[in-house]
């Protein structure tokens, strides 16, 4: 199973591994308190695209289509992750304030079109 959730909410024994895959490291938050299993800033999207998006949700749909195609380069990247899926329950942190419209949703689409 894969989850998504907001890297400032409390990790909960339900995440199983909790993975966070922003580029960059959220605001305010320590390393301890974010209790990570790992970090795969290469599965974010590039500044580029990030930048872009903003977070707009009239952009989303074509978001989506261009962060899919960054996905599709990845596979090494993306590996550990779907290794852990197949053992288990595995949550994508995200940072972004928007829950429907961020990279981590994208991505666990994604994920689970590979499991």
């Amino acid at each position: 199973m894969i989850r998504t959730k907001r890297v400032y909410q409390a990790p909960s024994p339900k995440d199983g591994k909790r993975f966070l895959v922003d580029r960059l490291w959220p605001r305010g938050l320590s390393k301890n308190r974010a209790g990570l299993s790992g970090w795969v800033k290469e599965a974010a999207p590039t500044p580029e695209l990030r930048k872009w998006f903003g977070h707009d949700p009239k952009k989303w749909l074509e978001f989506k289509k261009r962060y899919r195609k960054e996905l599709s380069t990845r596979r090494a990247v993306l590996r550990p992750l779907l290794e852990a899926a197949r053992k288990g329950t595995v949550t994508l942190l995200f940072a972004a304030k928007d829950e429907a419209h961020n990279n981590a949703v994208v991505l666990k689409n994604h994920l689970e079109s590979h499991l």
